[in-house]
């Protein structure tokens, strides 16, 4: 079915939009155009919308905003705004009275016209989605880059060419519901995240294996086997299974050899891709991010451009970014780590230790394991948001703390608490925003949080 067809089908139908932010603003422009029945739901009033809001009235769009905005949801089709979960009682009663319940990424992969390469996992996601798309570039394809990066991609179905390849990064919201799969799949590690939304964990992990589980034979998923979840998928795979591991030798794989070696053994062969130390991007975790695209698009791009596409790479925003040395102080931006594992991988990069800059909005995920890795790589530790104090609990009930050990200090004014970790550094020192939180108690994403840390450090004089 053709996009084109796929619009006609929704004609004489009531077709519902939850969410009217940046991610859905291109479908419901897409829907009003081809004439659709089309009623938006959203939070937010009308003068928030803004010009969004005049012009989709305007063109017949029916809108529901407000606190009660979920009130009554109904139609015959639903697309959801990818973080309102299926199981949400709106839903599911929308759902027993017959309605289609779906999502922009859902009918652009049930619908996209070449091969599909799909990425999710707790951490790594992007820079991995990054390189696999790089790394296809250097293959001489048309990438379209799409999902939770990019921008969304169902609008472009129509200029997709079946020679072309989509690199889509998805989040377990985005995968929650999913009924199809894409031709090469990769899950980068697992570890509880977003508990505040799914229901549990276990909930959580069986969003994550939609990403395979409608695959065909034919097709390749890509999975992390030092980590027991993800290694466990295999059992379940449809496909054919392609591993990356710093830890072992696994076959079909991609593997770091004990001398730093990146290498590949697909068939009883080893072949020597590049020494890990060429790599630009700090630490172990950039390095297995670079063994899963790898094992992504083994047999599709050579070797040579492999290695190169590596040795250029620099990294994306907001991952260990590096923003500013002053006064012989480098200050880098994390803000991506909204997980506690994602902070410690941060913090695991530096040899000597660092000022931190950490909290944020709790996901509900325990900080008990972050509290003894802070020990280890902090000496000054500031803490802002509303995890703050849960923070600071878990870093002195580790074993390794001691009064000082780190310095710890509560601000709650997110720029009070760049200054101040700024003016107590020294020459040498590294100022680090990895937060182990998300962004939402003040800020809108992860994106506007590391912008802002930039803004304030670039401002420095």
């Amino acid at each position: 079915m053709t996009l084109q067809e796929y619009l006609h089908s929704l004609l004489g139908k009531r077709v519902t939009v939850i969410g009217a932010g940046l991610s859905n603003r291109p479908l419901i422009r897409l829907l009003m155009d081809a004439g659709a029945d089309v009623t938006v739901r959203d939070k937010e009033e009308a003068a928030a919308l803004g010009e969004f809001y005049d012009t989709c009235a305007a063109g017949g769009v029916k809108f529901c905003l407000g606190e009660d905005y979920l009130k009554g949801v109904d139609g015959d089709v639903i697309f959801r705004t990818p973080s309102f979960l299926p199981f949400q009682p709106e839903l599911a009663r929308a759902a027993s009275r017959g309605a289609v319940v779906t999502s922009e990424m859902e009918v652009f992969l049930s619908l996209c016209p070449c091969p599909v390469m799909a990425v999710t996992g707790s951490d790594g996601k992007t820079t991995t989605t990054t390189l696999i798309a790089r790394l296809m570039e250097a293959a001489g394809k048309t990438v379209w880059l799409g999902g939770n990066i990019g921008h969304p991609l169902l609008a472009d179905t129509d200029k997709i060419g079946p020679d072309d390849v989509a690199v889509l990064e998805l989040s377990s919201f985005q995968l929650h519901s999913m009924t199809c799969s894409p031709d090469v799949a990769v899950i980068t590690n697992m570890a509880p995240n977003h508990l505040d939304i799914h229901r549990d964990y276990q909930d959580y992990i069986d969003a994550k294996k939609q990403i395979f589980r409608n695959q065909r034979p034919g097709t390749r998923l890509v999975l992390n086997r030092d980590n027991d979840v993800t290694r466990a998928c295999a059992v379940e795979a449809p496909a054919g299974v392609v591993w990356f591991s710093r830890r072992e030798k696994p076959v079909p794989g991609v593997y770091l050899r004990e001398d730093g070696m990146i290498c590949a053994d697909m068939d009883g062969t080893e072949t020597p891709i590049l020494p890990s130390s060429e790599l630009r991007v700090p630490g172990m975790h950039n390095v297995e991010n670079m063994m899963t695209a790898f094992a992504a698009v083994w047999g599709r791009v050579p070797v040579t451009a492999m290695a190169e596409t590596a040795r250029t790479f620099t990294g994306v925003a907001h991952r260990l970014e590096t923003v500013r040395v002053l006064r012989g102080v480098t200050y880098i931006n994390d803000s991506i780590a909204s997980s506690p594992d994602r902070t410690m991988a941060g913090l695991a990069c530096f040899k000597d230790k660092v000022i931190l800059i950490a909290g944020g909005k709790d996901k509900g995920i325990p900080f008990d394991s972050l509290g003894p890795a802070v020990c280890e790589h902090v000496k000054r530790l500031y803490l802002t948001g509303w995890t703050a104090e849960k923070l600071k609990a878990s870093v002195e009930a580790a074993p390794q703390y001691r009064p000082g050990a780190p310095e710890i200090y509560v601000i709650d004014d997110f720029k009070d608490t760049v200054l101040a970790a700024a003016a107590a550094a020294e020459p040498g020192d590294t100022v680090l925003l990895s937060p182990a939180c998300t962004s939402f108690d003040r800020f809108k994403n992860f994106e506007e949080r590391g912008n802002t840390f930039r803004k304030i450090v670039e401002e420095m004089i």
